[in-house]
């Protein structure tokens, strides 16, 4: 009678267990991404990096800052200019790119100047950027859960993800991470030749004003 007992406790234990303890249903990758692409849209202001592994062949090399929706932005690029590594700090206000290298003051160029090289306030632009990235991918999975995002394997065109990442010629089979509570990107991994590119969007709508240089 005892073991009789202990035998349906045990099958009632495994029963529990296989109900209730596997957590919720991956989505579905496709779904997933357009919610995603979606939420990206909305998105009044952002923190950004993006840094490299290896040697993938983008000018492009390591980048921090900050955006806003309405096109204005500023931190630091670090950019390869004919095999020699240079970090320029901008601040880029309106159509009014103010920027400067590692010696002497403040420049000036136009936004259609600096877009000629790379446009950092692409990324939160609806049709060109982050969002658009997500909308183009193709064949999305999601392969699990990591520190609250769903992790998805999926393809970029090489078209969409050089608004970016500038200097990428082929389709990118990379890794997004989005998060379960807001649906918005908190990275991208994405593999070329030669090595990785990472691009990370933090500090969503947090207050940002972006302002010209003191003295301009």
């Amino acid at each position: 009678m005892l073991r009789r007992l202990l035998v349906v406790a045990a099958l009632a234990l495994a029963s529990a267990c296989s109900s209730g303890g596997g957590g919720a249903e991956l989505p579905a990758g496709p779904e997933l991404m357009k919610k995603a692409s979606e939420a990206m849209k909305t998105v009044k202001s952002a923190g950004f990096s993006i840094t490299t592994e290896g040697s993938p062949q983008v000018p492009v090399k390591k980048a921090d800052g900050r955006l806003t929706a309405e096109g204005d932005a500023d931190g630091t690029l670090t950019i390869d200019l004919l095999g020699t590594l240079q970090e320029v700090s901008f601040a880029l206000v309106g159509e009014t790119v103010h920027f400067k290298g590692p010696t002497g003051g403040f420049q000036q160029m136009t936004r259609a100047q600096l877009a000629q090289f790379y446009d950092p306030s692409v990324i939160l632009e609806p049709t060109k950027g982050i969002a658009h990235l997500l909308a183009s991918a193709t064949n999305p999975k999601v392969e699990g859960v990591e520190d609250g995002s769903y992790r998805v394997a999926t393809t970029f065109p090489s078209g969409v993800v050089s608004s970016i990442v500038p200097g990428v010629t082929q389709d990118v089979n990379g890794k997004v991470w989005i998060d379960q509570a807001t649906s918005r990107l908190t990275k991208a991994s994405l593999p070329m030749q030669g090595g990785t590119v990472t691009v990370a969007v933090s500090d969503y709508d947090a207050p940002v004003t972006i302002t010209p240089p003191a003295g301009k």
